[in-house]
């Protein structure tokens, strides 16, 4: 169970905006996104086919 303690000296304001930040961190919004829909093997596999060409277009191998 993700949370954040709210400090003696804090609002809430700032108190949901450390949360969001820590969310966004550990990646559970994605990972909610994620879960949203059912993905069907297939396109699992494109989808990480694709990020790889992404990522590899960014960063060439060398040699």
């Amino acid at each position: 169970m993700t949370g954040v303690r709210v400090r003696d000296d804090e609002s809430f304001e700032k108190a949901l905006r450390r949360f969001n930040k820590f969310c966004e961190k550990t990646g559970i919004l994605s990972d909610i996104k994620k879960h949203q829909h059912f993905e069907k093997p297939s396109e699992r596999r494109k989808r990480k086919l694709n990020a790889a060409r992404r990522k590899n277009r960014k960063f060439p191998q060398e040699g």
